[in-house]
């Protein structure tokens, strides 16, 4: 199996990328994103790769990380997705936002990717949160919220603090962070107008 390929590169097509690797052009399929970071024509450039052998063709993935491709792999593990919708994911978030998203249950933004509807995003959402990679730049605490939330298991002063600040036009994922921080500050008995002071506070930093 490829796993990694080394070369200068030849031509570009929509989705993929044309790898010389001594005088062997290998045709490489990337997300937008990858494909945006390569280098020029006859400039060297290196790929993460990952090999699907099928009984009528040989493909080959590239990534420019080896985190990337392991994203590629676990989100083809949720129902409904295909390389095709993986790349798309992996080409509208970075894997770090990706990591945040999925921690966060921000199914919002998982479907901005193109091809994504409501439903595939939130069994990604769902069914990776155990899985994903922690390379997510979130706070433990906004995380752990995040999924009380989600389970409705939330205390009642913090579940009516987030949805008056949803009300107010911010994102859940917003909401839950500042409310997360609020709760730190003011201690676990505040009460609900006291969260929403204090995460208001902390959504003006």
């Amino acid at each position: 199996m490829i796993g990694k390929l080394k070369g200068i590169v030849d031509s570009y097509g929509e989705d993929y990328v044309i790898l010389d690797v001594a005088g062997v052009g290998y045709q490489v399929h990337c997300s937008a994103r990858t494909l945006a970071a390569l280098p020029g024509l006859r400039e060297a450039a290196t790929l993460s790769i990952e090999t699907y052998v099928r009984e009528d063709q040989i493909k080959l993935f590239g990534f420019a990380s080896d985190v990337e491709r392991e994203w590629f792999r676990l989100l083809q593990t949720v129902q409904g997705v295909g390389a095709k919708v993986a790349l798309s994911v992996l080409g509208t978030l970075k894997v770090g936002d990706l990591a945040s998203a999925v921690a966060m249950r921000d199914k919002a933004a998982v479907a901005r990717a193109p091809g994504v509807g409501p439903k595939v995003a939130e069994r990604i959402v769902t069914e990776l949160k155990d899985k994903a990679p922690a390379y997510a730049t979130v706070d433990p605490a906004v995380v752990h919220l995040a999924g009380a939330l989600d389970d409705k298991r939330a205390p009642k002063p913090v579940m009516d603090a987030v949805s008056a600040l949803i009300n107010l036009g911010y994102g859940q994922p917003q909401a839950a962070a500042a409310i997360a921080a609020a709760t730190r500050n003011a201690g676990e008995g505040a009460d609900t107008a006291t969260l929403i002071r204090q995460g208001l506070r902390e959504l003006a930093k």
